[in-house]
C-alpha cells in the first residue's frame, strides 16, 4: 500500500475504531457509519478522501481491517475497538486446538500472572498461525509468540469469536491455557 493510502488507513482505524467524535460521527451500536457521512465529516476536518481511495484501502489493506457493509454504503473496523458504545455482535464460534498471541518479551511477567486481558478492548486477540501472531508483537518490542490451547478453553466454556477479518477473539485468556515458548525469559 502506498504511502497516502497508508495515512488513510491509519486515519479510518482512529476514527472508526477509537474516536469517532474526532471528525463528529457517530458510529451505530454495531460500528456502523455511512460512508458518505464518514467523507463528509472527514472533509469538513480536513481530510479529504474519495470514495474510490477509501474503497482502495478497504480492498488493499493486507489485516482487512475494515468491512463494508453487502448494500456498499456503510463502513466499520472489522475489530479492535476502544469505543463503549460498539459491540459488533459476533456470533460464537469453536476455534481451532491452538491459537496464537503475539507480545513483546517486556510483557511477559504480568501475563505469566493475569494471562492475557482486553485492556482498553473489547477482546484479546488471537491469531490463526504464529506467524501473524509474530508481526503483531513485534511492533511493541522483541517478539514473543504465546500459544493458546483454544478448544481446551472452549470445552470449558469459555467463547470465542471470529471478527470479518479472521482476527479470533475471546475476552480473557487464563494463565492456565496460555503455552510459552521455552526460550523465553522474563
Amino acid at each position: 500500500m502506498d504511502k497516502p493510502l497508508k495515512a488513510i488507513s491509519k486515519f479510518l482505524s482512529y476514527i472508526l475504531r477509537h474516536h469517532p467524535e474526532a471528525i463528529d460521527i457517530t458510529l451505530d451500536s454495531e460500528g456502523w457509519v455511512e460512508i458518505d457521512t464518514l467523507l463528509q465529516q472527514a472533509a469538513a476536518h480536513g481530510r479529504i478522501i474519495s470514495h474510490a481511495q477509501l474503497l482502495q484501502v478497504v480492498a488493499e489493506n493486507s489485516k482487512k481491517r475494515f468491512t463494508v457493509s453487502p448494500c456498499g454504503t456503510r463502513i466499520r473496523a472489522a475489530q479492535g475497538h476502544s469505543t463503549a458504545q460498539v459491540s459488533l455482535q459476533h456470533t460464537p464460534a469453536e476455534p481451532p486446538e491452538w491459537l496464537y498471541h503475539g507480545t513483546a518479551q517486556d510483557f511477559l511477567a504480568p501475563i505469566r500472572e493475569q494471562g492475557l486481558l482486553a485492556g482498553s478492548r473489547h477482546h484479546v486477540h488471537l491469531s490463526p498461525d504464529a506467524e501473524t501472531a509474530r508481526q503483531v508483537g513485534q511492533r511493541h518490542g522483541k517478539a514473543v509468540v504465546l500459544k493458546v490451547r483454544a478448544q481446551a478453553m472452549h470445552a470449558v466454556g469459555l467463547r470465542f469469536y471470529i471478527s470479518d477479518n479472521g482476527v479470533w477473539l475471546t475476552e480473557h485468556v487464563p494463565p492456565s491455557f496460555l503455552q510459552f515458548p521455552p526460550e523465553s525469559t522474563d
